[in-house]
């Protein structure tokens, strides 16, 4: 079988094609124009992983954005978002206070990601 992906490590988008066995595993890439290409299609194709961005409310109601701190196990991510949006957040908040630690014991952290209040 052959999954047909789009780079996102750097601008350059490079078109990948990553061929893989009955069991799921790679047994090539093309098309990548770096070695960190070829190291996503991969990582792509047996264990994706995504950074969450959101918002979590303050006590006023207003909105304060956040992120994980590091990227997640994709097959975690509706359960991460239901985790953030039971999330508040005190004001001030400042760019880096983390809002949820270890969220669902991925070893990331919720963190606020712009100065509020």
């Amino acid at each position: 079988m052959i999954r047909e992906l789009t780079c996102i490590v750097c601008p350059r988008g490079c078109q990948l094609k990553a061929e893989l066995d009955a069991n799921g595993a790679v047994l090539s890439v093309t098309g990548n124009a770096c070695p960190r290409g070829k190291q996503y299609a991969i990582d792509e194709c047996t264990h994706p992983m995504r950074t969450i961005t959101s918002t979590v409310r303050a006590a006023n109601g207003e909105p304060v954005p956040v992120k994980t701190n590091r990227t997640i196990p994709k097959e975690k991510m509706f359960d991460c978002m239901a985790e953030i949006n039971k999330a508040a957040v005190s004001l001030p908040a400042r760019i880096g206070d983390v809002v949820i630690a270890d969220i669902l014991g991925t070893g990331a952290d919720v963190v606020v990601t712009a100065n509020k209040g």
